[in-house]
């Protein structure tokens, strides 16, 4: 029985995780998959560019109210996580498919990607309790600006090289062994389990990159759009986990030099003297 659950989502054959060279899906269905993930990604892109444009770069929160913060919150991390997390999501989706249909497969559709982004909501609560305290700090005290622009990179190069990284790239880069678990999660509310599961490994692959929205600024695009390609890369490129070391030591390098140069707080500069 297990073995049949497991080979409902994960195929026979699975040679490479991102389906490069006979991934975890045949070409034909990759091919469409990914036009699906540009498909989402593009326009939840499309509205993050127009909004930030609008709103320019600030810190702290940029005077948003918890409800429109978290609504862009969630657009923005449908548009930088959905290319990264698009193998293992969509294999599961269509193991979904192979055992379900109709509105049954809606459903679980649904409540594996509902999962994920509960995961991701619950951390822009944090993020928007972050920015709401660094941003009143820094119009209370504006010469802590520089203060604060250091500490950040330091904890985001700190936290990328420390071991919970580490742990979460390592089973974010290991879609085959991860499907294989969730084919063993039980009823009830099992594709929910499987989107909160896999929504908190990727926050905990990406918090510390996510910092660094501090000192940049959380409308930040340029930033957004290099964040998207670290996220990409680590996960699926063959040497990620080197990149994410030497990313680490980038940030603690920005750290050291943060003091001194205001061009590299755009988050913070509105408040510095």
């Amino acid at each position: 029985m297990r073995r049949s659950r497991i080979s409902a989502f994960v195929p026979a054959r699975s040679p490479a995780p991102t389906g490069a060279g006979g991934g975890l899906l045949p070409a034909r269905d990759l091919a469409a998959a990914w036009i699906l993930v540009v498909l989402i990604a593009v326009p939840a892109w499309v509205l993050t560019i127009r909004q930030a444009q609008d709103m320019g770069v600030e810190p702290g929160t940029m005077g948003m109210a918890l409800p429109l913060f978290l609504l862009l919150w969630v657009t923005m991390m449908a548009a930088m996580m959905l290319p990264s997390m698009a193998p293992v999501a969509l294999t599961w989706a269509r193991g979904i498919g192979r055992q379900s249909s109709g509105w049954a497969r809606t459903a679980r559709t649904v409540e594996f990607v509902g999962g994920y982004l509960l995961v991701w909501t619950a951390f822009g609560l944090l993020a928007y309790a972050a920015l709401a305290f660094t941003g009143g700090l820094v119009d209370d005290h504006p010469t802590a600006g520089r203060r604060l622009g250091a500490v950040a990179f330091l904890l985001a190069g700190l936290y990328q090289l420390g071991p919970l990284k580490n742990v979460c790239l390592r089973h974010c880069r290991d879609p085959l062994g991860h499907l294989v678990r969730y084919a063993g999660f039980r009823r009830p509310a099992r594709d929910l389990r499987v989107g909160l599961h896999h929504g908190a490994y990727c926050v905990g692959c990406c918090a510390g990159l996510m910092v660094v929205f501090i000192p940049l600024g959380v409308m930040n695009v340029a930033a957004m759009a290099g964040l998207a390609v670290v996220i990409f890369v680590e996960k699926l490129w063959s040497r990620g986990v080197l990149l994410s070391g030497v990313v680490g030591l980038a940030f603690l390098v920005l750290a050291v030099l943060a003091p001194f140069q205001d061009w590299m707080l755009p988050g913070l500069e509105g408040s510095m003297p």
